[in-house]
């Protein structure tokens, strides 16, 4: 909810722009993803691909569902519009959904790097994975993009509850306070 007699959709009054706000954003994604995965990658094999319910059944199934997610939206932003993750893909256990995972991180850190603040508004045409047009804005798509991944990310760290491990914070309070200790204070 928005202060009486304030526009916070702009950042107003914080000295950030929209899109200093979005590669914050994406920072905050990469490091919650990453919490998530150096957490399942202890998992047994077992309870890697144990059943457990939910949107997807195991950890590997939600964890390959967000790697795939950000895959596709990017390929998205780059003018195709992918069906599925590529057939190729092997995220059989946690070093091999990493290895890809490495990979997609990195080329989605180097588009929103390349994003200017004109580039924002721009409305992109693209089809669902099942074909269906959409239209719609560059900003929005990547907010989504980080939304969905923090939705999944929270049913993966309910998984590791159930299966007796050590469920991670992935809050973005926490980014920002961890940040906060590593940045050296100005001065």
């Amino acid at each position: 909810m928005a202060l009486q007699g304030e526009d916070l959709t702009d950042c107003k009054g914080t000295g950030m722009s929209r899109l200093s706000e979005l590669q914050e954003l994406y920072d905050y994604d990469a490091w919650a993803n990453r919490r998530v995965r150096e957490a399942a990658a202890r998992l047994t094999p077992e309870q890697w691909t144990r059943e457990l319910g939910g949107s997807f059944p195991t950890v590997r199934d939600t964890l390959a569902h967000i790697l795939a997610a950000e895959w596709i939206w990017l390929a998205r932003w780059r003018g195709t519009s992918p069906t599925g993750w590529p057939a190729e893909w092997d995220v059989s256990d946690p070093a091999k959904l990493e290895a890809r995972w490495t990979e997609v991180e990195r080329d989605l850190a180097g588009f929103v790097a390349g994003v200017g603040e004109d580039d924002l508004d721009r409305v992109l045409a693209y089809r669902s994975t099942k074909g269906e047009p959409f239209v719609s804005p560059l900003h929005q798509m990547l907010r989504h993009v980080v939304n969905h991944s923090t939705y999944h990310r929270g049913q993966v760290v309910h998984m590791l509850r159930q299966l007796g491990a050590e469920a991670v914070s992935t809050d973005l309070i926490l980014f920002y306070r961890e940040r906060a200790a590593t940045t050296p204070a100005a001065g």
